[in-house]
């Protein structure tokens, strides 16, 4: 009897998966007759429309992924940075970036004269993003960013994603090529669709912004990407610094809560000059000058008495491109690795 039980049970829960994936795949038909005139509205082609709406599916795998995504958990535990360190900014990615960046040496400079991004800084970026392009993601975007705006949880993201493949699609951009990660980003850079039709540029002069297999175009890609988020020629992102024993870190405190990636900058000092923090003591580990009116942030990624860290504005415009600190600490030392 309790045989009989257990596998009734196993069939009424496989009959509610797959009563469960039908309504999914039905509703998601749905939304897409919805989203059609929406795309329709904003000068999406009805051929573009015709040729890939019908092909779509709903992928219940890319909600799950975006499910497990920080965000919603309460615990307020913060793991350590220099492990994440070791990991991504290792000697194998330190050698790579430095071969790429020889390879690349002219039209890196030729991009940074025209944009003031550093050199060094667009390479770590390409770097830290898809190894140097080793993997950019096998996802059929467009199935993707569909599934995801109909699930709901951020629609108000993914939805314009999914119309900004489609007026790719518009542009020219062969169908075929539209492979990324599980959340819609693709090629070297990892741009965004939307982002890839704003600020994606052609580096060689063909006529075509290919961030999907061309280092030219990518790394001015990547360029005007930082010089839109605000990037400030001739300062670093940042550098460590020594903080003195018995340093009074409340007189620090930020007065107020950033709007956007709170816990992210939550972890910042107030700002101060660079002039005022070398009065505090807090001096550039290397010994390095710069413009002491340079404002600053002071962070301690694995709390006093660890590896501390000045932060200019241009850390910030790092942290436009992933909000994370860890990712932006990385890539600035990444950059200064590469550029050694």
């Amino acid at each position: 009897m309790r045989i009989a039980k257990a596998g009734l049970a196993a069939l009424l829960t496989l009959m509610a998966g797959g009563s469960a994936a039908a309504q999914d795949a039905d509703g998601f038909q749905s939304y897409l007759r919805e989203v059609a005139v929406r795309a329709r509205a904003q000068g999406v082609r009805q051929d573009t429309i015709d040729s890939v709406l019908p092909t779509l599916t709903y992928n219940p795998r890319v909600v799950e992924l975006d499910r497990q995504q920080p965000g919603s958990s309460s615990t307020t535990t913060v793991s350590r940075f220099a492990p994440y360190r070791i990991r991504h900014v290792d000697a194998a990615r330190i050698n790579r970036g430095r071969t790429a960046y020889q390879a690349q040496r002219g039209r890196l400079a030729a991009i940074e004269q025209q944009t003031g991004v550093p050199e060094s800084v667009m390479v770590a970026i390409w770097g830290h993003e898809t190894n140097y392009g080793s993997y950019t993601g096998d996802f059929d975007l467009p199935r993707s960013l569909a599934t995801l705006a109909y699930e709901g949880r951020r629609r108000s993201l993914f939805e314009p994603e999914f119309i900004a493949t489609l007026k790719m699609i518009d542009r020219g951009v062969p169908r075929e090529r539209l492979k990324g990660s599980w959340a819609g980003a693709f090629g070297y850079p990892q741009f965004l669709p939307s982002i890839y039709l704003r600020l994606a540029r052609d580096g060689d002069g063909d006529g075509v912004a290919n961030i999907w297999s061309n280092p030219a175009d990518t790394l001015a890609s990547i360029a005007n990407y930082f010089v839109d988020a605000g990037w400030r020629p001739g300062q670093p992102w940042g550098f460590a610094v020594e903080v003195p024993a018995g340093f009074d870190r409340s007189i620090l405190t930020p007065r107020s809560v950033s709007p956007r990636c709170p816990r992210v900058f939550a972890r910042h000092s107030q700002w101060r000059s660079l002039a005022e923090w070398q009065a505090l003591g807090v001096v550039a580990s290397d010994g390095r000058r710069l413009d002491p009116t340079i404002q600053a942030t002071l962070i301690e990624p694995d709390g006093p008495g660890e590896t501390a860290y000045l932060l200019t504005g241009n850390y910030r415009v790092i942290l436009d491109y992933n909000c994370s600190n860890f990712y932006a600490l990385s890539v600035g030392l990444l950059a200064d690795a590469v550029a050694q």
